[in-house]
């Protein structure tokens, strides 16, 4: 028998589990919703999402406009060779050789529409802006100096002043530079010639116009009975006003070397210069007894973004000076040879069409012409087109077919084993053996055997940090893209349409290069001078590198050959046929100049490039798709 207070509780327990399903069976209706209640107040916007992956980014890539500087009588002539942009006057400039002046472009009525036929379009006119055969300059004890002037070599402009490098009328004398005020129609008055080196060759403002620099190449004449000291020189500009004489950077005593390892008296000779930059990598090929400074010809140059450092190309010697503008020296840098065992080209011209290998033992030699720089991090990178220069002068010359080497009448000199072998496996004289190489570098024992071979250039573009290092090349981009698009046509040279007749040289041969942005994206633009590709690759983030488009404005359907070696480049007692050049499209591009967006005619990013063998300037729109 339980005990009266367990039971009372049981008891409790299931009238309350009784009376609570009762309940539930009980309940009524649910009622309606009541009205909606008032909007809360808006969030804080949250953080910015990270930008997708989804780069590089797609172009469109359009001529809307191109100027055609003669025909016949200027094919082959350089009349339409380095450009520039005038921005008040929305005009091209561009030096027409064939003729010695300048060839002033009208910009104004430039449309965002493609041209109808972008390989003969002549939509754009010019007038044209000359200067004296002569002209008078201060020399170094501030007397008066006559010049007699030559060919136009470069120009640059920096908002109404316009500066023209001119060689003298005997190239190995010093020349000048001529500089003029533009009014609103691109029209100059003239303010000043300024004294130069011999064989001014390039011209560029500093960033806010307060200096120029000149590379004054330098170029030995053909016997090398004269050969001029290269050099860079800076004037300065005051209100708009050139200072009566320039200052020199030689190659001399303004040379130094920033290696905490070395003593100034390591390199206080001339002698000992010369065995620090062989030591380096720098390439030195002349006739016994040249110097330092004959050796090294400054070719191109670009500032950084502060304007107190520069750098020059030294083409031939594969290597780029760094410019100390507020101590006025110069330190030499090698860039080095790029191994073609890590990539492929095509080598022979015999085939007619596109082959690539890897060679053990085959190195290019950069050498590029036009350098250009920008801005990452806050740090200076150079880009630079990776043409190819030898010296080939009646009284010397460094260039030789790899079949030559090996040739009883020619160097009778050997291949090392390896080479000897890919030499056989390629076709030998057909094969590797068409290919041209320095006799400068190679055989550096100098025991008669060549242990490795060295090609000018590099067929591609490369960065390179502020103190020249590596950090990026295109490798056998070039060729490739090139081929897999053009086909038996690429490596045409610009004189022909002819395929394949450049691969035993230096390939399509990069030669203009121009850096800008494009909706926050910066973009690298390269153009090849002899098959005329345009390629573009996105550089926004130099460690990360991307290909985004290729063009090519040339009709490889026509029939033509000129020889631009020839006073007539279209002499038909030479065999010469310049009747279709007119409809061929763009021939032998020289140079890049890009237009920004905000200082474009028509709104959009443009590149104005001109074309030596066609005469021709042509104005790209680059838009993003």
């Amino acid at each position: 028998m339980q005990p009266l207070k367990n039971t009372l509780k049981l008891s409790i327990l299931s009238m309350a589990v009784v009376f609570g399903l009762a309940g539930c069976a009980l309940d009524g209706d649910d009622g309606q919703d009541g009205a909606t209640g008032a909007a809360g107040i808006d969030g804080t916007d949250g953080a910015d999402g990270v930008d997708g992956q989804s780069l590089p980014r797609d172009l469109n890539i359009e001529v809307v406009g191109r100027f055609t500087a003669g025909g016949i009588e200027v094919f082959g002539k350089s009349a339409a060779e380095i450009v520039q942009f005038h921005q008040a006057s929305n005009t091209a400039f561009a030096i027409n050789s064939a003729e010695n002046q300048i060839e002033v472009i009208d910009l104004s009525g430039l449309t965002s529409a493609a041209v109808a036929n972008p390989f003969s379009d002549a939509s754009l006119q010019s007038n044209a802006f000359t200067f004296a055969d002569s002209v008078t300059v201060k020399d170094e004890a501030n007397a008066d100096q006559t010049i007699s002037l030559g060919a136009a070599n470069s120009i640059a402009i920096n908002g109404d002043i316009l500066a023209i490098a001119v060689e003298a009328s005997i190239k190995t004398s010093p020349g000048a530079v001529l500089f003029y005020s533009l009014d609103a129609t691109g029209q100059g008055t003239f303010i000043k010639a300024v004294a130069a080196g011999a064989l001014p060759d390039m011209v560029a403002f500093n960033p806010d116009g307060t200096n120029v620099l000149v590379a004054n190449e330098g170029e030995p004449d053909t016997d090398y009975t004269v050969d001029p000291e290269g050099s860079v020189s800076m004037i300065t500009i005051t209100d708009g006003i050139p200072a009566d004489t320039a200052q020199t950077i030689n190659f001399t005593t303004d040379m130094t070397f920033s290696s905490d390892t070395l003593d100034e008296e390591d390199f206080d000779t001339d002698a000992k210069r010369m065995a620090l930059l062989k030591a380096s990598g720098v390439k030195f090929a002349g006739p016994t007894g040249m110097t330092v400074a004959q050796e090294l010809e400054p070719e191109y140059i670009t500032y950084a973004a502060d304007g107190k450092t520069a750098y020059v190309s030294l083409q031939e010697s594969n290597a780029i000076g760094i410019l100390d503008l507020e101590e006025m020296t110069i330190e030499v840098r090698a860039l080095g040879f790029k191994d073609w065992s890590s990539f492929e080209l095509d080598f022979t011209n015999e085939d007619e069409l596109p082959h690539f290998d890897s060679v053990d033992g085959l190195y290019g030699m950069y050498q590029p012409d036009t350098i250009t720089s920008y801005q990452y991090n806050g740090a200076t990178f150079i880009l630079s087109a990776n043409e190819g220069d030898s010296r080939d002068y009646d009284a010397y010359s460094e260039e030789v077919r790899v079949e030559d080497i090996i040739d009883e009448d020619e160097l009778n000199m050997s291949l090392s084993p390896s080479l000897q072998t890919a030499y056989d496996l390629s076709g030998g004289d057909d094969g590797l053996g068409r290919l041209k190489v320095t006799t400068a570098l190679g055989d550096a024992d100098e025991n008669g055997e060549f242990e490795a071979l060295y090609a000018y250039g590099a067929r591609s573009f490369s960065i390179w940090d502020q103190n020249i290092n590596l950090v990026y090349d295109s490798g056998d981009d070039f060729g490739k893209i090139s081929a897999a698009i053009l086909g038996n046509d690429f490596n045409s040279a610009h004189t022909e349409n002819k395929g394949d007749n450049r691969s035993d040289d230096k390939g399509g041969e990069p030669e203009a290069i121009a850096v800008g942005e494009i909706e926050g994206r910066t973009y690298a633009f390269i153009a090849q001078e002899r098959s005329g590709d345009l390629f573009t690759y996105d550089v926004t983030n130099p460690f990360n590198v991307a290909y985004v488009a290729h063009y090519n404005n040339r009709d490889f359907s026509t029939d033509f050959e000129l020889d631009d070696d020839l006073d007539n480049p279209c002499d038909e007692a030479e065999g010469m046929d310049c009747s279709e050049v007119a409809i061929s499209g763009d021939l032998g591009p020289e140079s890049i100049k890009f237009v920004a967006p905000s200082d474009s005619p028509n709104g959009n990013a443009l590149l104005i490039i001109g074309n030596e063998v066609s005469g021709t300037v042509t104005i790209y729109q680059v838009t993003e798709k």
